[in-house]
């Protein structure tokens, strides 16, 4: 019996659990901690690529610099005789991909896978490392159903030299027009793919289903997927909205973070960043306000209307009595006068010499010679004066 290859004087090898374009997964065993762990090596063909080997040392940075729940934690690197290799966690095998080969998914789980993997990515994102190559089956389950993205073995960071003119990364059936293109990624780019994704998921078919790659590529850059509703008629309108915005072709109508495309999966609608109305900017300042009456705003319901009117009414009876109350008080006016004849009795004499008498029709009537009030008879003026030679002063008393 051979004996089992031993890695890093830790790590067993046992059978092979997949492969991919530049490595193959294998079961293994950690021998100082006794776990299983899953153990990715580069492929020998690939040996000699520098680029290859630097993505492959890239992933394990990347993932080892992530520590999350719905991301498969790195638990080690190395390099066994010339060959590199990452140890992760183990996970059941079980792919997003076996998942949609039986039909198109109920949506609950999509919804619990979508909302696993915005999480995680929300997560890398932050951390400045864009993922690259989302699709179904770097998306992974556990034994306990949770979600887990993996391979980041082309995950872009700060870091990652800049990619190579007219080199596209990535698979071309998730990734958005404007990588086709030829633009550098963005996080905005892995969540189109997820979108992609979740289309492919609900649907049960690919958004882009052509084979030939130049077809594959024209058909993203010019073309249309068929509407969610058209192909699953039963697709809950917010989940089926969520995906169709995620990948759409224009990129201001896409989602600009994981935290708002998870917030729209949630039924939380968030515009588009690119497709905000614009903030209205005035020609003129507004001019300064006036003294006219506002309308007050109209009530809301017939409960605030019937108490406006109970309101007014009450003021209306206060001021009524107010005004009855006043009347009451003030005493009565005096009676106006029935006589508009004036005395015209001359005043006693005096020593002066009189003046000149005023012309007739501008005689102003004084007030009546009357201290007692009395039907207007007054008391009898005094004597005059007895000059040398001139004779008795008039007589007071009777004003007629």
């Amino acid at each position: 019996m051979q004996a089992p290859e031993i890695l890093g004087g830790r790590y067993e090898l046992r059978s092979v659990l997949g492969r991919g374009g530049m490595s193959e997964v294998r079961d293994g065993w950690d021998t100082r901690l006794d776990r299983p762990v899953a153990i990715k090596l580069l492929h020998p063909m690939l040996l000699a690529d520098p680029v290859t080997r630097g993505r492959f040392e890239r992933e394990a940075r990347a993932a080892a610099a992530l520590s999350h729940p719905n991301i498969v934690a790195v638990h080690d690197s190395g390099e066994h005789n010339g060959t590199p290799f990452i140890v992760m966690e183990r996970l059941s095998g079980h792919t997003l991909a076996d998942l949609i080969a039986g039909g198109p998914l109920r949506q609950p789980q999509l919804r619990f896978i979508l909302d696993d993997v915005l999480s995680a990515l929300a997560t890398a994102h932050t951390a400045g490392i864009v993922h690259r190559d989302i699709k179904p089956a770097n998306i992974l389950f556990s034994d306990s159903g949770h979600t887990k993205v993996a391979d980041f073995g082309i995950a872009k960071s700060a870091a990652t030299p800049d990619t190579v003119t007219g080199q596209i990364v990535g698979t071309m059936a998730y990734l958005s027009p404007q990588r086709i293109a030829g633009a550098p990624a963005t996080a905005c780019d892995d969540l189109y793919a997820l979108g992609v994704v979740g289309y492919e998921a609900l649907t049960g078919r690919r958004a882009f289903p052509q084979e030939n790659l130049a077809e594959l590529a024209r058909a993203i850059t010019d073309g249309a997927p068929a509407p969610v509703a058209a192909l699953r008629p039963d697709a809950d309108p917010v989940l089926a909205a969520t995906v169709e915005r995620a990948m759409a072709p224009d990129p201001r109508w896409r989602f600009g973070s994981a935290q708002s495309m998870s917030a729209a999966l949630a039924g939380r609608f968030e515009p588009p960043a690119g497709h905000r109305p614009p903030t209205k900017v005035l020609a003129a300042p507004l001019p300064a306000p006036t003294t006219m009456a506002v309308r007050p705003p109209a009530p809301k319901n017939r409960t605030r209307v019937l108490l406006g009117v109970a309101a007014a009414l009450v003021a209306v009876v206060v001021t009524l009595a107010a005004v009855i109350a006043e009347s009451a008080s003030r005493p009565p006016p005096a009676p106006a006068s029935t006589s508009t004849t004036v005395p015209t009795t001359p005043p006693p004499p005096s020593l002066l010499p009189p003046p000149p008498p005023p012309a007739p029709a501008q005689v102003e009537q004084g007030p009546p010679w009357n201290s007692r009030g009395e039907n207007g008879r007054g008391p009898k003026g005094p004597k005059g004066p007895k000059g040398p030679d001139g004779p008795r002063g008039p007589r007071g008393g009777d004003d007629d």
